[in-house]
């Protein structure tokens, strides 16, 4: 019905023109109105959330010197003598439509405009170097202002994404890389490059301008279908204007209004947004793995920053190692990243590391196996000095903190906020496991030789008086004792053993008494992990089942993670 209701209208355009027999596209594109306009997306950008954008903060600011007062009245007439004076080879007309949208932007979205001014001095230049180089009409610099309203990482509801909105198809259709890491419909530059070769492919296929414009909006298929519909004739948007998509009708009349808007904002009163300093910038290209942070920290560099100029890394990391990448910087910073990459590239590597290869693990060293082990937490305590453009969550997610726990380390309050230069302290947490060392990597256990071996000659080494009155003390205490124990143990077996020496005797010549005897066995603690149950824990440390319960208690064998459990030593007897 909204289709059929649009004929009707061009059809009555045409009978009001004063030679409805010899209506032309020329009586409707001056005469054509249309009630159900559906104006981009472009205009519902927020501008309260665009000025907190890092170039306009930093390098942009609105000319106080400006006329802001509100704007003033003007004529189809005058609209019509200005349009018809921007020197372009694209056609500007003028109708009800390109009015409407003209009024949006020098009225009710002013502050949009100042704004994309703003950022125009970035942006355009780019713009302007490809079109000069394909050699295509200047004026189409203005279409990423109806299209993304100037944002590089604007994403419409249909999906299109970047300046020029590219959808994904056409984007990889031109030769534009989209994965994970990287997306160049993001990248001003290679998104720019492509829009302008895709519109130059499309003013070929139709050889008009407002038809090339409105099948970069809708795709070729429409518009093809569009010119069948209208009956074929000659190739103009406004012969098929009530055929096409509802939002293409509007895209060429907000192509016409931006470009008004753009070279006229002055006679409305709109104060643009100028720059404070020129912004010079210089690539460098990337051959290994780095990511933002790592060049933020080295380089003093704000993620913002590098965000900006950088916006087609998705995740903040250029994949350098896979091919080259190109990273814009400042100009001076770009000579000081290629004499300090190693420096940035070695910075927190740990951190940003992947591994090649993966051995995967036999759990012959984690918990339940016969080794047994425990998980232990590290606390690590670092300090963080607040950079320009830092806020507490992105330190948190810095750090792989929550925003609470900084709070707490730091005795924030709910509400407060971090300042620059402030030292902010980080409490982070590790959570280890550590196994129980293995039998032969624990201290060599010597079992004691008997008295009489280990008491040395009286010729070898004679009593003193206080070894004499304590023999039993003396004893264990003789480094030659120590020795002797330590040479038997090394001994082989098919070694003859030694002559046993003379035993050493008290005053009241009494032999001294062989130390006691270690338990085989003692009774142990165990901290239930996962993975334990008593059959296992019976095994390891070689007592039954029926033992661990007496030990603890237990009517049952359910075991809880944490829970502590009475090892009772192991039993001498023989089976």
């Amino acid at each position: 019905m909204k289709k059929l209701s649009h004929i009707l209208l061009l059809t009555a355009a045409l009978a009001a023109s004063p030679a409805a027999g010899a209506a032309t596209v020329l009586d409707v594109r001056e005469t054509v109105h249309d009630n159900a306009i559906i104006y981009p997306e472009s205009f519902e950008t927020d501008v309260q959330r665009m000025q907190g954008d890092w170039y306009l903060k930093r390098y942009a600011a609105i000319d106080s010197a400006a006329d802001r007062s509100p704007d003033a009245p003007v004529t189809d007439e005058e609209l019509i003598r200005r349009l018809q004076a921007i020197p372009t080879t694209i056609e500007m007309p003028f109708n009800s439509v390109v009015r409407s949208y003209i009024d949006m932007y020098t009225q009710r979205r002013r502050q949009l405009v100042e704004n994309m001014l703003g950022l125009s001095h970035y942006y355009m230049p780019i713009f302007e170097e490809a079109l000069d180089r394909h050699d295509m009409p200047m004026e189409l610099k203005y279409l990423p202002v109806i299209e993304s309203a100037l944002n590089p990482v604007a994403v419409s509801r249909a999906g299109a994404t970047g300046l020029w909105q590219f959808m994904l198809p056409t984007a990889t259709g031109q030769g534009l890389e989209v994965n994970t890491l990287v997306d160049e419909r993001r990248d001003p530059y290679k998104a720019t490059d492509a829009a302008v070769r895709y519109l130059k492919q499309l003013y070929g296929t139709y050889g008009d301008w407002s038809l090339a414009i409105a099948a970069y909006n809708c795709g070729p298929g429409n518009v093809n279908k569009a010119l069948r519909r209208a009956g074929g004739g000659k190739k103009d948007f406004w012969a098929i204007y009530p055929f096409l998509p509802a939002e293409t009708r509007g895209y060429v009349p907000a192509f016409i209004a931006a470009t008004y808007v753009m070279t006229y904002y002055g006679k409305h009163n709109i104060a643009p947004a100028l720059v404070r300093r020129p912004m010079v910038v210089d690539s460098v290209h990337v051959c290994r793995r780095v990511h933002f942070e790592q060049i933020a920290d080295v380089m003093g560099i704000s993620l913002d920053e590098l965000r900006t100029l950088n916006p087609q890394y998705r995740k903040d990391l250029i994949p350098g190692h896979i091919k080259p990448y190109p990273l814009v910087l400042p100009s001076l910073q770009a000579y000081a990243y290629i004499a300090n990459e190693d420096s940035i590239v070695g910075h927190n590597a740990e951190r940003y590391a992947t591994r090649d290869v993966v051995e995967p693990a036999t759990g012959a060293s984690v918990q339940g196996s016969d080794a047994g082990g425990e998980y232990i937490d590290e606390t690590t305590v670092k300090y963080h000095k607040v950079r320009k453009g830092e806020t507490l969550s992105s330190i948190a997610r810095r750090y792989g903190v929550t925003t609470a726990a900084l709070r707490s380390s730091n005795n924030l309050g709910r509400k407060a906020g971090v300042r620059v230069g402030q030292s902010l302290k980080i409490v982070t947490t590790k959570r280890r496991y550590v196994p129980k060392a293995a039998p032969s990597e624990a201290a060599p256990q010597v079992e004691p030789a008997p008295a009489d071996t280990l008491q040395p000659s009286p010729e070898a080494c004679p009593p003193d008086s206080a070894a004499a009155a304590a023999p039993e003390a003396a004893a264990p205490a003789t480094p030659q004792a120590g020795e002797v124990a330590r040479a038997m143990a090394s001994t082989p077996k098919t070694q003859a053993p030694k002559p046993k020496a003379e035993p050493a005797k008290n005053k009241n010549n009494a032999q001294a008494k062989p130390a006691p005897a270690k338990p085989s066995g003692q009774a142990k603690t165990h901290t239930v992990q996962k993975g334990d149950n008593l059959f296992r824990l019976s095994k390891q440390y070689g007592v039954s089942v029926a033992e661990i319960r007496a030990a603890n208690g237990m009517k049952n064998d359910n075991l809880q993670i944490g829970q502590k459990l009475k090892i009772p030593a192991k039993s001498n007897k023989k089976k």
